[in-house]
């Protein structure tokens, strides 16, 4: 079956990143895919907090959520909206994805659960929790590209999550993301190779790419691996829409051939 991704270069605008979306929701179709996978924060990418607090607002008056699911609706696709910054019911911000049916229907929400607060070599320093409240929750989800775990971004550095979501199912894993440029460059390749090959899934990577409004620089490389660890896409750093065609039985044949999953045990204490 055939999937596609949107890599794009979201701004300050969210009726601007809607319109993109919309867009790729008709050239997906076209292009025979099954379902259109877009990066984290696919509505608004604002670093400055007061700005973009003017734009956060709950799940039914979000522009971006309304408009995603009316194309969704119009062309008959299933959209994974890797995620919005939405103002939950408690006033709190959260990081959420969405996976939205054919009809226009959502049939899931995950609040990122692992939130990035760092700080780097090249002075870039990023709190995340100082907006936004974790998730408390891991999620699955059935589609027409399979049984899909959502995860977003800093998620990818901690293994046990899609250990979780393998155990439970889960055939397909989505890391929508918004890479900066240094860690992207060290890290996200390998890193997705990784999770792909320990769950014997396959793994969908829709990412944000290029030089923002806000000014920050995101690393692009949206990626497509299989469960053998083979990348059967990657965009580089362009924007638009790209398609992969995945094997939903290759799943099955890779954990045949290394069957780790049906190996894995309960961990003892360390001893010292």
């Amino acid at each position: 079956m055939r999937i596609a991704l949107l890599q794009m270069t979201a701004g300050i605008d969210p009726a601007a990143n809607a319109a993109t979306i919309e867009g790729a929701v008709t050239e997906a179709k076209a292009g025979g895919a099954v379902m259109l996978f877009t990066p984290e924060m696919s509505g608004l990418l604002d670093r400055d907090r007061e700005r973009a607090a003017q734009s956060i607002v709950v799940e039914a008056d979000d522009v971006v959520l309304a408009a995603t699911r009316a194309a969704a609706r119009r062309d008959g696709l299933w959209v994974h909206v890797g995620s919005l910054a939405i103002r939950r019911d408690d006033g709190g911000l959260a990081n959420r994805g969405f996976v939205i049916d054919d009809r226009g229907e959502i049939r899931a929400r995950y609040d990122k659960l692992h939130l990035f607060d760092v700080d780097l070599p090249t002075g870039e320093r990023w709190r995340e929790s100082a907006s936004y409240v974790a998730g408390d929750a891991a999620v699955l989800v059935e589609t027409p590209a399979g049984t899909l775990g959502p995860t977003i971004c800093y998620d990818l550095r901690f293994p046990d999550l899609y250990r979780a979501l393998s155990d439970a199912g889960a055939t397909v894993l989505s890391v929508p993301a918004a890479f900066t440029r240094p860690t992207g460059a060290a890290h996200w390749h390998v890193l997705l190779r990784a999770r792909a090959i320990e769950a014997g899934c396959f793994v969908v990577a829709a990412a944000q790419t290029g030089v923002h409004a806000d000014g920050r620089a995101t690393f692009g490389h949206s990626l497509v691996v299989d469960p053998w660890g083979e990348v059967l896409l990657d965009m580089g750093e362009g924007q638009g829409v790209a398609f992969a065609d995945i094997d939903p039985g290759r799943v099955a044949e890779v954990r045949a051939r290394v069957p780790a999953l049906a190996h894995r045990r309960a961990i003892p204490p360390v001893s010292r």
